[in-house]
């Protein structure tokens, strides 16, 4: 009977253990819209907003960016990714046509951008440990051979 017992406990434990770790949270799931006050662009000029969403799906994290640019020109952007490191497909982005995401952990993720083959930004997205700001740091060069260096704001929507 004891040893029943303890069987059963321990089989409780480890369905709790192992369904946080399911459960544990990717913290910048959701929506984030571009404190561009906050924000720096180099080169510039700064786009008038942009809002990202994140979401989780059966097969990986939906990532997409409606951006209204400088100019005033609508855009939209996204991919799809297990957060994995694997180059994924791409679309609306100009500086590139894969996205290579990798989670460092739940507040943090990196993500190379490939334009042809070819590197073109690195970015290293931090969320806030009150979760209420999520920034990105790109670095690299864009499709029009132009040194980046931008610090994006975002703020939880």
């Amino acid at each position: 009977m004891r040893k029943s017992l303890l069987m059963v406990s321990l089989a409780a434990c480890a369905i709790v253990l192992s369904s946080s770790v399911v459960l544990a949270a990717d913290n910048w799931l959701g929506t984030w819209k571009l404190n561009v006050a906050k924000s720096k662009f180099s080169p510039g000029p700064a786009p008038q907003g942009r809002t990202l969403k994140f979401e989780s799906t059966a097969n990986g994290i939906q990532q997409s960016a409606d951006t209204m640019t400088s100019d005033g020109s609508p855009t939209h952007s996204g991919y799809l990714s297990k957060f994995d490191g694997v180059d994924v497909p791409w679309t609306g982005n100009p500086d590139a046509d894969m996205a290579s995401a990798k989670k460092i952990d739940d507040n943090s993720y990196v993500n190379t951008w490939k334009k042809d083959g070819k590197t073109t930004i690195q970015v290293k997205a931090v969320v806030s440990k009150d979760g209420k700001t999520l920034t990105g740091f790109q670095t690299g060069v864009n499709a029009k051979g132009q040194k980046v260096k931008n610090v994006e704001v975002y703020d939880r929507q």
